[in-house]
């Protein structure tokens, strides 16, 4: 790659040209690598307190830049500006208050128990940054799936270097930008701009974690080749997320939120409710309920509009095939339009399109679609619903609907999910306290909550004696401790053995 390949911008919502960014040369990551390296040599020195004054600055430059960023991301990603605002820059600032409530004592030593038979002694365990951490982050949620976890490996002790996607290149620009702007130390934030060639020279430059946002597809390539130098990494994946909704739910509001969880940020969203299943008894209310929601939403990149374009072009190729293979299977629209029907020369706007007569085989239930495109299914029984929601290789975040909470819990523990939500959709997501992460192909590892801080750390164990007795009953020479040692473990574990019966 020559130093002087860039990367051309076009707005999505207009197909307008934006300007070009510079592509990271390859010659240039051993340096960057070398840089990260020194940088973090400086900075895990740093109290957890001075490293948190460092990322407060971040946050009044934010607060001072607020609506530059705003217009940054929408024209950059082609979503709405409310979006743009609770979506990406809200759940940062969330992230960062997160922080400076809880890093302190998350990364604080932690004493646990040492047991009895080790009188005298202490156990703990202390948090060690890991190093250079790579963040490779995706175009659908620039700012937030960047910065999130960019902020935690921070506060960890960690130096990091970002990989943003090639897709929003503006975004990750202006996070370059901030940091900056907050004046972090030199080497300690750097961002690496390109596609799939300086993503995969990144990971071959072996960091000491990888958290890579994105594709299955891509998150395997990343494991494989991480694998080879044993890099622990966290994989936030791809998903197919299922609402299932029961005929005693609050249908109003079920229809308003499978809306929302299946449109927003014109569906591109790894927990967008791309599956919705339906009790038969409701069914054809429900469905048109959904249907009325849908009709009414707007299309376009004013401030009162609802929905903005698709991001990235590639995926509407996806979406085609998808919803062609399915109608060619019997499936029909009730909203929206066939692919042939869409008109894209003026931007990427494709309709909010709910599909029906479909099976559970077809391409558009199975494989993430990644657009505003959702399905919907009746089922009969409870345990229907359960066996249709888990008929998935993904498994990041489901949705129950029902006033019986009873129900909704025990449906909720039957669902191999990463991560549910009663009542509502996708919400979890932006709880810090809770942890976030999928299963199956939706990923491996989780962020968020003190976890989140954590994960970007080694756990280091540590046994401690105060160091005055000159020798331990377990230590040379062994003569005639035999008869002693047995007759203090049947002591001890004797006594412990009957207080657990008298307890139980």
């Amino acid at each position: 790659m020559s130093r002087n390949q860039s990367m051309t911008v076009l707005n999505p919502a207009t197909l307008n040209s934006a300007e070009n960014i510079d592509e990271t040369p390859i010659y240039q990551i051993q340096q960057i690598y070398e840089l990260s390296k020194s940088a973090f040599d400086t900075w895990k020195e740093k109290s957890v307190k001075e490293r948190l004054s460092f990322i407060r600055k971040l946050k009044n430059v934010m607060f001072d830049r607020m609506d530059e960023i705003i217009e940054v991301i929408a024209n950059d990603t082609g979503k709405v500006k409310v979006e743009a605002v609770t979506a990406d820059v809200m759940p940062v600032l969330d992230a960062i208050a997160f922080l400076e409530k809880t890093a302190e004592k998350s990364l604080a030593a932690r004493r646990v128990q040492t047991p009895a038979h080790f009188w005298g002694k202490k156990s703990y365990i202390e948090y060690m940054a890991r190093g250079t951490v790579l963040v490779i982050s995706p175009w659908n949620y620039p700012l937030q799936l960047a910065m999130v976890p960019m902020l935690n490996a921070l506060i960890a002790g960690n130096s990091v270097i970002l990989k943003p996607s090639e897709v929003t290149p503006l975004v990750g620009k202006y996070i370059e930008h901030l940091f900056m702007l907050a004046e972090f130390p030199k080497g300690l934030v750097q961002v690496a701009h390109g596609g799939k060639d300086v993503g995969a020279a990144l990971t071959r430059g072996k960091p000491d974690y990888i958290f890579f946002t994105g594709s299955v597809a891509t998150g395997k390539k990343i494991q494989e080749e991480a694998s080879k130098a044993l890099i622990p990494t966290t994989l936030e994946l791809g998903g197919k997320d299922p609402i299932l909704i029961f005929a005693d739910a609050n249908l109003d509001r079920a229809a308003k939120g499978a809306a929302w969880g299946a449109f927003t940020n014109s569906g591109q969203v790894c927990m967008s409710s791309e599956r919705i299943y339906v009790e038969q008894s409701v069914y054809e209310e429900f469905l048109e309920k959904l249907q009325s929601e849908t009709l009414m939403l707007k299309q376009g990149t004013d401030l009162n509009d609802d929905i903005g374009s698709m991001t990235y072009r590639g995926q509407i190729d996806v979406m085609k095939e998808q919803l062609e293979e399915a109608m060619a299977g019997g499936a029909r629209l009730i909203t929206g339009s066939i692919p042939r029907d869409w008109d894209l020369s003026q931007g990427l706007f494709i309709p909010p399109t709910i599909v029906v007569d479909v099976h559970q085989k077809m391409k558009l239930v199975q494989e993430e679609t990644f657009g505003p495109v959702v399905t919907v299914m009746p089922f009969q029984s409870e345990e229907e619903a359960i066996e249709l929601a888990n008929d998935s290789i993904y498994g990041l975040n489901a949705s129950v609907w029902s006033k019986d909470l009873k129900k909704a819990k025990r449906v909720v523990s039957k669902l191999v999910t990463g991560n549910a939500v009663i009542n509502d959709v996708m919400i979890s997501v932006v709880n810090h306290h809770l942890p976030f992460g999928g299963v199956k192909q939706s990923g491996i590892g989780k962020y968020h909550g003190k976890h989140g801080i954590r994960v970007f750390c080694h756990e280091k164990s540590v046994f401690l004696d105060r160091g005055k007795k000159n020798t331990e009953i377990q230590w040379y020479p062994y003569q005639n401790k035999y008869p002693k040692i047995r007759s203090f473990l049947k002591l001890l574990f004797r006594k412990k053995s009957k207080k657990s019966s008298r307890t139980s």
